[in-house]
This record gives C-alpha cells, structure tokens and sequence, in this order.
C-alpha cells in the first residue's frame, strides 16, 4: 500500500511567485491586495477559474495616494510587459446615462453610429494580449460617480461575464481582471491616521497598533462599501481590499523605488545627456519630509521628487553642466532649502553607470 504523502496548499507556482515578486517591488505596504491579486492569478494560471465569469472582481477602496491604481498598473507590467495595458474607464466622465455610448458605441440607425467605437469592445480588451499571456485588464475608476446605466452593464459583467454592445455584438469578460476603485471611507480612515499637530502618527510606525488600525480601517471601508453599493453588487465581488495609509517606513521605500524610476528615465534619455545618480541618505530624508503629506499619501511624494529633484536636474542637462558620462552626487545640507548638486566623475562609461544604478 503506497505511503500517504502531507500536501502543502499554501505553496504556489513560479509563475505566481514571480507576479508576487514583481508585485512587491513595485508597490509598497499593500500586503492584503497583493496577495488576493496573485492568488487569482493562481486559480487562472492552473485553469480553476470560475466558468462564465470574469476571472476576479476587485474593489479597492482608500485615500488618494495610497496605491489603489499604481497596484493595477504593476500587474499590467508584470504580466504583460506594459504598465498602460489597462482599459481604463474614468467612471467621473460616465454620470449621465446618455454617455454610455461611449463605452457600447451607439446602436444601428443613430446619428453617429459609425464613427462611434465602443471603449469596451472585444478588440480593446484583447489588444494588449501578449503570445504567452492572454489576460485583460479593465480598471473602472471612482466607480462610486457612475450613472444607473453604467451599474446596469457593470452587474451583468460581474455576473456573466459579458457585454452587449450597441449592435448586439457579444464582447467576452471571461478572461479579464475587473479591478474598482473607489474613494469612499477615505475622509474617516483619514480622521484615524492623520497626526495632530504634524508630528507623526505612531499607529503607523507600532507593529501591534498597526494591526489594530488596519484592521479598524478595513472595517470602514468595507461598511462605506456596503452603504453605497446594493447587496447585488457586492454578492459579485471576489474582495473587497481597503488600502493601507502609508507610514514613514514604507514612505521611504516609496523613496528610493522613486529614485530607481527616476534613474531609469535618465538611462532611457538621449544618448548625449546618459549620466549616474547618487542620492545621500540626508537627501531622501529631506525628499521625504517635503514630501510627506497625509491627506496626499505617495503622490505628494512624487510631485516633491520631481520639483526638488528632476526639475534641478533638467536645469543642470540644459545649461551644459552635466554632460554625459558624468556621475551626479545629490546631497542636502541641514538647514537648507534646496538639495546640493556635485559633479563626482566625468567619463563614466554607459555600461558602468548603468551597473553602479543598479547596485
């Protein structure tokens, strides 16, 4: 009689571990939606999606700021190369039940019907289908400003998984993740995070008092959801995943992830302006007290990197004091308002600046 093997169920497959990797590099202190993201993708991946559905429903709530739609662009990149790969539908343009034309296109007979190109038709879905992946991804933001009209073809998706359009051609969800979005709860999860008097809120920096609060903010993103969605829709969601406010520590991570993008930008750039970066720990800490805003989360963040740091740095390219080859220290001095720029090298190979960025 053969020997009874123990099955470990919490294992996954390489492909999902390599989603779960890229995932957690891209996006920072979003645990709970990683994980629901990569064990859909597993389901999918070994063929044990639903049938006749699409193969996840996602609503993801928070305050602006906090990943909601960066989470959606890393897994367009991680699974098909291309963080635009998403159909996006700003759900603020479709409030009024006539501009859902705009998604169906316009039935036979009405002024305009040709020139009119569905936004949610089979050949959008499937255009950023690669050979090996042939997933779609259709994110629908701020799905609380839209109209009945768009409810009405949003439930029938979730259900069935698909769509009529204006002349009655079928267009197929069934292989498509359908992330939401939503704001709703955000002003109370924020009256719970944001610190009095500027100092920062040591909810979020405690390991034991985050928990707590995280767990305080998914309960009111869950009860906002359910106080503006009927009890139909939210039978269709899979999860329902309220965004973490960010605490310095992942802050800072959001930092040197910024960094990493912005060094990147100067090596896709033309050829004749290829230099190195360096930043110092004093200048992301300066970066990252300019930038830290509660009410704004990470985006503050990133408009504070391109003021201080690119915009300087664009000034520096134009006026002929970085050339290329160069290698860019950039420093702050206490008590300043502005970061240091220094000239540490010049002559720098292309191939040696692009090995001392990535170390």
């Amino acid at each position: 009689m053969p020997r009874t093997t123990l099955l470990d169920p919490t294992r996954i497959g390489k492909s999902a571990q390599d989603l779960e990797s890229k995932l957690r590099r891209s996006v920072i202190g979003q645990e709970d939606a990683i994980r629901e993201i990569v064990r859909t993708y597993q389901m999918y991946a070994t063929g044990l999606s639903p049938i006749g559905r699409p193969i996840g429903n996602f609503l993801f709530l928070g305050p602006t700021g906090s990943g909601k739609t960066r989470i959606v662009e890393a897994t367009a990149e991680a699974l098909l190369g291309n963080p635009r790969a998403v159909v996006k539908i700003d759900c603020a343009e479709f409030q009024h039940s006539h501009e859902i034309a705009k998604l169906i296109g316009s039935p036979p007979g009405y002024l305009g019907h040709r020139e009119t190109h569905a936004l949610l038709s089979q050949e959008a879905l499937n255009q950023h289908h690669t050979e090996k992946v042939k997933i779609s991804l259709v994110l629908f933001d701020e799905i609380e400003k839209a109209s009945d009209a768009l409810w009405n073809l949003l439930l029938g998706i979730l259900d069935k998984g698909t769509l009529t359009l204006g002349d009655n051609r079928k267009v197929d969800f069934s292989q498509t993740i359908v992330f939401m979005t939503s704001n709703l709860g955000a002003a109370e999860m924020a009256s719970l995070t944001t610190p009095r008097l500027g100092f920062h809120n040591p909810r979020l920096e405690d390991d034991d008092l985050r928990d707590e609060l995280d767990a305080k903010i998914s309960g009111i993103g869950i009860a906002a959801a359910r106080r503006k969605f009927t009890p139909e829709f939210i039978n269709r969601l899979d999860k329902i995943v309220a965004f973490k406010p960010l605490g310095r520590q992942e802050l800072r991570k959001i930092v040197d992830l910024e960094l990493e993008m912005v060094q990147d930008r100067i090596l896709a750039a033309d050829a004749r302006n290829k230099f190195g970066l360096s930043v110092t720990d004093s200048a992301k800490e300066y970066l990252l007290s300019e930038g830290t805003d509660a009410r704004y989360g990470a985006r503050h963040l990133k408009r504070a990197i391109e003021r201080l740091l690119v915009q300087p740095l664009s000034n520096l390219i134009a006026s002929g004091q970085i050339r290329r080859g160069d290698w860019i220290r950039v420093g702050y001095r206490e008590g300043a308002h502005s970061l240091m720029f220094f000239c540490e090298a010049a002559g720098v190979s292309e191939w040696a600046i692009a090995g001392l960025a990535a170390a």
